[in-house]
């Protein structure tokens, strides 16, 4: 079973009061929806869904997809509107586990499959996002959050560093 499959909760059926997630994720739904409405007629359909839904992270099966467009879908459950997309999505965004999220971060920056972040690994992001840090700056990254001192970040440290909030 998909740990990200739409289903609506009690408390989504039962209020019109919607999930609660940041405007810049808002904002990232109405792009993918906008960028997949290939006919700008402010309606997707399903294969439209399924690569939206996709570019938001969420690799659904064929089944989900079309649990969504039954339940969310406008007339014959066909196509689904904008405010829908953006009203199922924003759920399955605030239903994430955050540290799922973050074991797939750690993977991205863990390029090599090492286990650990490394300077080098530190180094390689920074150029990608065009930071000039230095190297010491970088080997004190490590340093302080390398709890076993084994000279990197593992991915449990890496959660517990993510989810505390540094």
């Amino acid at each position: 079973m998909n740990s990200h499959m739409y289903q609506p909760t009690q408390r989504t059926l039962m209020s019109r009061q919607p999930v609660k997630i940041s405007e810049d994720k808002l904002e990232e739904i109405r792009e993918a929806f906008s960028l997949f409405d290939t006919n700008k007629d402010g309606q997707i359909d399903y294969f439209e869904l399924k690569v939206a839904m996709r570019a938001l992270g969420f690799d659904q099966k064929k089944d989900d997809v079309l649990r969504v467009l039954q339940q969310q879908g406008s007339g014959d459950g066909s196509k689904i509107s904008i405010d829908a997309f953006t009203k199922v999505m924003s759920e399955m965004i605030a239903a994430r586990d955050p540290a799922d999220e973050y074991k797939k971060a750690f993977k991205l920056i863990d390029e090599n499959n090492s286990g650990i972040i490394t300077v080098a690994s530190l180094r390689r992001i920074a150029r990608e996002l065009g930071e000039n840090i230095a190297e010491d700056e970088l080997q004190a990254m490590i340093d302080e959050f390398d709890l076993d001192n084994d000279g990197g970040i593992n991915e449990a440290e890496f959660i517990k560093i993510m989810m505390s909030g540094h």
